[in-house]
């Protein structure tokens, strides 16, 4: 035994001797276990007044600290020699150390000498590590029975299986032992927790013991302990942690009821009720035998594990079942593998006694073939009550339920609605930047916002289930890190746990997902574009006459005038033309004297390409028609090649098609956002072009190389590209709008001679080009990157909204709100389709051709009602005789001034009446069965 402080600790032993005459038993206890040493001493006192269980019991006891083994292990050694030098060897030890150094040394010491024990330490399956490797010998004689202090957190475990709790803080006192519930007690369960002893310090120390478990995401709190406790804790919390996104559970061994200062809250109440049956055995023994130690559970418990205990030792020596030559090796005899063979069957007999119990009944594994320690205990039930407590005392208790003591027990729930009622609603907090169409604001929205991203959170909330509230961030950032490393915008509230969730076209970016997390993209790769002001080429009806300048027109018109008149001169003039030589061409078909009409009529007909028809007879005349032709031709060619050019070079006139074309000119201005990604894009690709600068700087002006090596770093340009340093010099004397708002307007007021061109997130300018008829996207996308959302890192978040957009993108659901933002949305502008290279001419240039004709018809509309007019009115005239004739003369002689109308000069008499028909009018020559239409 020479080994004995190798053994584990051990807390309190008693030992209790057990005869037939005259009985030993030997027990054994631990410090500040009262319930249990006054349990032990009550059995003592109702088995002398209660003769008829024939047992006289002798007790030795041990008490040690918690700390010390050896000192422990010393006495436990001291008591077990003492008693085999008298003779007095214990039947049994009777353990109810809980846990630690204490419980871990009477394992030791039990399992090596193997002495019959029975345990009531805490700790399930493979908690107890001295006991965790047992022969199937050792485990007949090596009994645990977990105390119901172990026993109630199991309730936690099925409170957050029934409410479907997500995160849960577990604050216990020392009422409970919890050091082997970190891992088992929420095992298997997608459950984030915190288990942590209450702070013991004062109240300011509680209030900052809680407000570390909020600053982890926790709403769901559990306390573990005395009333005292309880009512300390609840009196440590914030009014505002007890609003509807946060839930309060407090479980207690006692039976008592809650009293606390607070105002306002309403909690879930977990306590002890005894079994009816029970009632009147443990109220005997409150009265009779003083068994008033608190909590009267635990009191209960060990009443009647001790009892059992004795008792069982009892019934095995008077069947028999006891060896009469039990072996008992001392402390010093042991060497490590000499632990006496023991063939006795303590489990048998234990779980065969049929004594009542005084709280509840014991749970016991009777199953020779399932493991006993660790899934044995005491049944009893827990009363579930919702508590009201206002003005500082308990003005409503209602029990909704209960839930039997096990370790995969389910709530027996009587109010299901009351039951939900003290969930608490998981309300995330948001944060975003107003950007359309992800997000806009809307008053009339339930959240006071609309778009792309609200749909998208909705639709992740109804999957996982939660509610959230939803505010700008101050500096509308989404976040960038300055010189010192300092963070802003939304990426500054996730690092200070100010905000749960971060909502907008978010670009995920390297140095972002170092202080955050990201989930999945819920969009597709966005990159930087660039918008333009839409080139608008002036439209006009009569723009077929802009081809030409006015003073050329006027040219025109009065070449046409003049050589119409020419023409008219020299047919006049001219001996050969046909008006001064009828005779000559009388025989002619055609006949045509060019008056100043016909001459007006044929230079107009002669630029058509219906032709001027019969030209002049004498040379001078066609000498003119020539000349006119040629000049009309030259005319006419010059206007049709002039007028395709003209109404399609403004077609053609695109100055910016790509980056590179905007990085080559300075005409126009550009710059994207003060803030955002794309100005780090820029400014990050300036600084990388400098330092590849500098690098081969430092190694072309290197000393150290050699001629042939420094040969071979000589060029006459730059091997480094400086187009992004020159793009960011420009963009920082352009000056960065500060909002998206103030780059529209600068797009808008763009002239011919100060053009801007704002950069920026591909998705924001396409959405702006679908709602404004006066802004274009010009060349293509670069520097793409993918939308995601933001979480704090480490946050359990990431794998369930991971998780739930996966589940929107198989469901096609991402690409209905695309299809709903981007091609269905109310805002969108009805522009007219913008001119290409390959349409035709539109009807707003061209149009006013068909003016023309209008013009034209309504012309010869008023001409038709003219011509009607002077045929209708005018009067017909009259032939005369020469000297009617002459006696009319002298009549208008004598009235000068008056005309003689419709007087045709003639001679009368049958000889002329042949030619007196010919000047007859035409409308008397018609037949007689001639119908005129007016």
């Amino acid at each position: 035994m020479g080994s004995r402080l190798d053994w584990g600790v051990a807390d309190v032993a008693l030992w209790a001797i057990a005869d037939q005459i005259d009985y030993h038993q030997v027990f054994i206890n631990e410090v500040d276990n009262e319930p249990a040493a006054k349990a032990v001493d009550v059995v003592l006192t109702y088995l002398k007044k209660n003769i008829r269980y024939g047992l006289s019991v002798q007790l030795d006891s041990i008490e040690a600290n918690k700390s010390d083994a050896k000192v422990l292990l010393e006495a436990i050694c001291n008591k077990y020699a003492t008693s085999i030098e008298k003779k007095q060897t214990p039947h049994l030890i009777l353990d109810t150390t809980k846990s630690g150094i204490a419980s871990e040394t009477v394992k030791s010491f039990t399992q090596a000498l193997g002495l019959p024990t029975i345990s009531a330490s805490y700790g399930q399956q493979g908690d107890l590590r001295q006991w965790r490797d047992l022969d199937e010998a050792k485990q007949k004689y090596l009994l645990q029975v977990m105390p119901p202090a172990d026993i109630i957190p199991e309730a936690i475990r099925s409170i957050v299986i029934h409410m479907n709790i997500t995160n849960a803080a577990i604050l216990y006192d020392d009422s409970f032992v919890m050091d082997h519930k970190y891992k088992s007690l929420l095992q298997n369960i997608q459950t984030r927790h915190v288990i942590t002893a209450i702070a013991k310090d004062g109240k300011r120390e509680r209030e900052e013991q809680i407000e570390k478990l909020r600053n982890l995401d926790i709403n769901n709190f559990f306390i573990l302990g005395t009333l005292q406790s309880i009512r300390m804790v609840l009196e440590s919390v914030k009014p505002a942690y007890f609003e509807r996104n946060f839930a309060w559970h407090a479980i207690t061994q006692n039976e008592g009821e809650i009293s606390s200062q607070r105002d306002n809250a309403t909690i879930m109440f977990m306590k002890p009720m005894a079994y009816t049956q029970y009632r009147d055995r443990l109220g005997l023994l409150r009265t009779t035998y003083n068994l008033n130690e608190e909590p009267q559970l635990s009191s209960a418990f060990y009443f009647d594990l001790a009892l059992r205990s004795f008792l069982t030792i009892k019934e095995m020596l008077q069947s028999g079942a006891w060896p009469k030559d039990m072996e008992y090796l001392n402390c010093d005899d042991f060497q490590g593998g000499n632990t006496p063979q023991r063939n006795l069957d303590l489990r048998d007999y234990f779980t065969k006694i049929t004594e009542p119990t005084s709280y509840g009944t014991f749970d016991l594994v009777t199953q020779p073939t399932q493991p006993f320690n660790g899934h044995s205990f005491m049944k009893f039930e827990m009363d579930i009550n919702v508590l009201q407590i206002r003005g500082g005392s308990s003005v409503n208790s209602k029990s909704i339920g209960k839930w039997i003591s096990g370790l995969n027990s389910e709530l027996i729930v009587k109010d299901e609605e009351q039951m939900k009622n003290l969930t608490a609603d998981t309300v995330y907090r948001i944060f975003t930047v107003v950007q359309a169409p992800f997000i806009m604001r809307d008053e009339t929205a339930p959240k006071g916002y609309k778009g792309y991203c609200i749909d998208l959170i909705n639709e992740i909330a109804t999957i996982v289930h939660f509610d959230y509230t939803i505010q700008e961030v101050e500096d509308g950032k989404f976040g960038n890190m300055d010189e010192n490393g300092q963070w802003n915008g939304i990426v500054k509230k996730l690092m200070d746990k100010q905000a749960d969730i971060g909502l907008g076209s978010m670009s995920v970016m390297a140095e972002r997902e170092i202080v955050i997390d990201f989930t999945v993209p819920y969009y597709d790769l966005v990159g930087i574009t660039i918008m333009m002001q839409r080139p608008s080429s002036p439209s006009s009806l009569f723009k077929f006459l802009t081809v030409l300048e006015t003073n050329v027109w006027l040219c025109i018109l009065a070449a046409y005038f003049f050589t119409s008149f020419l023409m008219w001169i020299f047919d006049r003039w001219s001996p050969y033309s046909y008006q001064n030589n009828r005779e000559k061409y009388k025989d002619d078909e055609e006949k045509r004297e060019f008056n100043l009409k016909e001459c007006l009529w044929f230079c107009m007909t002669s630029l058509t390409p219906q032709g001027g028809g019969e030209a002049p007879k004498n040379l001078s005349g066609r000498l003119v028609a020539a000349t006119w032709w040629l000049f009309g031709f030259i005319i006419i060619a010059s206007y049709t090649a002039n007028l395709a050019a003209f109404l399609t070079v403004s077609r053609l006139d695109t100055p910016v098609e790509s980056l590179d074309d905007l990085a080559k000119q300075y005409k126009i201005l550009y710059a994207p956002l003060n803030g955002s990604s794309a100005m780090t894009y820029f400014e990050r690709m300036s600084n990388i072009e400098q330092m590849f600068y500098e690098i081969w700087k430092d190694l072309s002006l290197n000393d150290s190389l050699t001629a042939v090596e420094r040969s071979k770093l000589a060029v006459w340009d730059y091997p480094v590209s400086d187009k992004y340093t020159k793009m960011w010099q420009a963009m920082q004397e352009a000056k960065l709008p500060a909002t998206l708002d103030e780059a529209v307007a600068r797009v808008r007021n763009s002239t011919a001679a100060t053009g801007f061109a704002f950069l920026g997130d591909a998705t924001d300018i396409r959405y702006l080009q679908l709602t404004n008829c006066d802004l274009q996207v010009v060349g293509e996308e670069f520097s793409r990157k993918p939308y995601a959302i933001a979480v704090q890192q480490g946050s359990h978040l990431k794998d369930q909204f991971n998780n739930a957009i996966l589940t929107l993108l198989n469901k096609r659901q991402l690409e209905k709100l695309k299809e709903k933002w981007w091609k269905n949305d109310e805002a969108l502008a009805k522009c007219d389709k913008p001119e290409d290279q390959s349409d035709g001419i539109s009807i707003q240039n061209i149009g006013g051709v068909f003016i023309v004709i209008f013009v034209g018809i309504g012309m010869a509309c008023i001409t038709l009602v003219f011509e009607y007019w002077w045929y209708r009115y005018r009067k017909n005239p009259r032939i005369i005789d020469v000297a009617e004739a002459n006696a009319e003369r002298s009549n208008a002689a004598d009235h000068p001034g008056k005309l003689v109308d419709g007087v045709i000069l003639g001679n009368s008499g049958e000889k002329f009446e042949k030619s007196k028909a010919a000047l007859r009018p035409r409308f008397n020559q018609y037949p007689a069965t001639f119908k005129p239409r007016f």
